[in-house]
C-alpha cells in the first residue's frame, strides 16, 4: 500500500514543467515561508509583548526537538528512500544520505510547529496544519520520501508539539 499511494502521487512528477517547479518550492522552499511568516505573526501580533516570546519558545523548541528526534530515529532505522528503492521513481531532486527516510523530518518539524501553534492560535494553527500537509504530500510527489514517512512525521510532530505545550505549562504553574 506504501508503495501503490507512492506511485500514484509519484506520477504526477514529470507531467508539467510548471507542476514541478510547484512540487519542488513546496516541498524545499515552503516551509521557510511558512516559518518566516509565523515568526512575524508572534513578533507582531497584539498581544507579542505579553505572550509573545513564551509563544516563540514552546513553539520553536517543539519544532527543533521533533526535527533533532527525527533525525536521531533515522540513525537507528535505516529505511531507503524511494529513489534508492524504486527504479522507476519519478525524482525531482536528491535529499539525504538515501538511507535516512524515515520519519520524514520536514513532516515532523512542521507537524510540531503546528501543533504547538494550535495550542495558542488556533485558526493559525490549523493553516500550519495544512501547509505541514501540503510539505508532506510534496516530499511523495517529488519522489524523496514513502507516504509512511510522512505519516509517521506528521504524527510524531502533532505528539511532540502538543507534549511541549503541556510540559510548558505544567513547569510554568509549578514555578508559580
Amino acid at each position: 500500500m506504501n508503495e501503490s499511494i507512492f506511485l500514484y502521487l509519484n506520477s504526477f512528477a514529470f507531467q508539467y514543467e510548471w507542476l514541478d517547479q510547484v512540487i519542488f518550492f513546496t516541498a524545499e522552499y515552503f516551509g521557510w515561508v511558512l516559518l518566516a511568516m509565523l515568526l512575524t505573526f508572534l513578533f507582531t501580533h497584539t498581544d507579542a509583548k505579553k505572550e509573545g516570546v513564551r509563544d516563540i519558545v514552546v513553539v520553536l523548541s517543539a519544532a527543533i526537538a521533533a526535527w533533532a528526534f527525527a533525525r536521531v530515529f533515522q540513525h537507528f532505522y535505516i529505511n531507503p528512500r524511494p529513489f534508492m528503492a524504486l527504479l522507476d521513481a519519478n525524482v525531482l531532486f536528491e535529499n539525504g544520505s538515501g538511507l535516512d527516510s524515515f520519519p520524514s523530518g520536514h513532516a515532523t518539524f512542521f507537524a510540531a510547529l503546528a501543533s504547538a501553534v494550535f495550542f495558542y492560535h488556533r485558526g493559525l494553527g490549523m493553516l500550519y496544519f495544512l501547509g505541514a500537509f501540503l510539505i508532506g504530500i510534496a516530499r511523495v510527489m517529488a519522489g524523496v520520501h514513502w507516504p509512511f514517512d510522512i505519516l509517521a512525521g506528521w504524527a510524531l510532530g502533532a505528539f511532540i508539539g502538543a507534549f511541549s505545550y503541556f510540559l510548558y505549562h505544567r513547569v510554568s504553574r509549578k514555578k508559580r
